[in-house]
């Protein structure tokens, strides 16, 4: 028995999650499409296939719930975002500049 790995397009994507949406049931939507279910629920995550959305609608919180969601969301991406950047100015504060030879010398100390 050959298998093969399927390929889907953008608009094929869109239209899935679209579909998952109306028919208000991931399971029945993945099945009508021949499909496994978290394929299509990572697609629904996807702000690709989703519409823009960062992070897909939960009926069940409230709207502000949601706002609150994607704002805590947004800041610990802020966050991390800004940890690195400190961590690369510390580095590059220090004038050193990485060489070809300090990065060989450090792997071959490893071994």
């Amino acid at each position: 028995m050959l298998s093969y790995a399927r390929k889907f397009d953008e608009s094929f994507r869109v239209m899935a999650v679209d579909l998952s949406y109306v028919k208000g049931s991931l399971a029945e939507a993945a099945k009508e499409l021949d499909l496994d279910a978290s394929r299509l629920s990572k697609w629904r995550q996807d702000p690709r296939f989703n519409g823009g959305k960062i992070m897909a609608d939960n009926p069940k919180l409230s709207t502000e719930e949601q706002e609150i969601r994607m704002l805590r969301k947004r800041l610990k991406e802020a966050e991390l975002e800004r940890d690195i950047l400190k961590k690369a100015v510390a580095i590059f504060s220090k004038g050193h500049v990485f060489r070809r030879e300090d990065v060989q010398s450090t792997k071959g100390n490893q071994q």
